[in-house]
């Protein structure tokens, strides 16, 4: 897959210390779709990721925190066992009733709340 080409993303994290806890979560923020707490959706290129990786890099400790990036599927499917939401501003791309649906089929309406910002 070339380096240009746009894919989905999920970025995890576990951070030791609350202050660099809640800087790196507002930044990530900024750029990607909480799915959990410590979890986000970002789509973008594999060059893209790693630049966003690298400003990552400036918010953590990497002897004592941890993130990751993982590349998902194009026909990713999922399954939820908690009716929780995370409702964030206006993005509540997850509240759609998605038991075991294709990513792609949650996606619009995730690229409709977004281009709503």
């Amino acid at each position: 897959m070339a380096l240009t080409q746009p894919k989905a993303w999920l970025i995890a994290y576990d951070i030791a210390d609350k202050r660099r806890l809640s800087r790196l979560h507002r930044f990530i923020k900024s750029r990607a779709v909480p799915v959990q707490y410590s979890v986000f959706y970002f789509e973008g290129s594999s060059a893209q990721v790693g630049r966003f990786l690298g400003e990552i890099e400036t918010y953590i400790n990497v002897k004592q925190d941890d993130v990751r990036a993982y590349p998902l599927p194009h026909d990713l499917k999922y399954d939820t066992c908690s009716g929780q939401v995370i409702s964030d501003s206006s993005i509540d791309f997850l509240s759609v009733d998605s038991r075991s649906k294709a990513l792609g089929d949650m996606l619009p309406s995730f690229e409709c709340s977004l281009a709503a910002l």
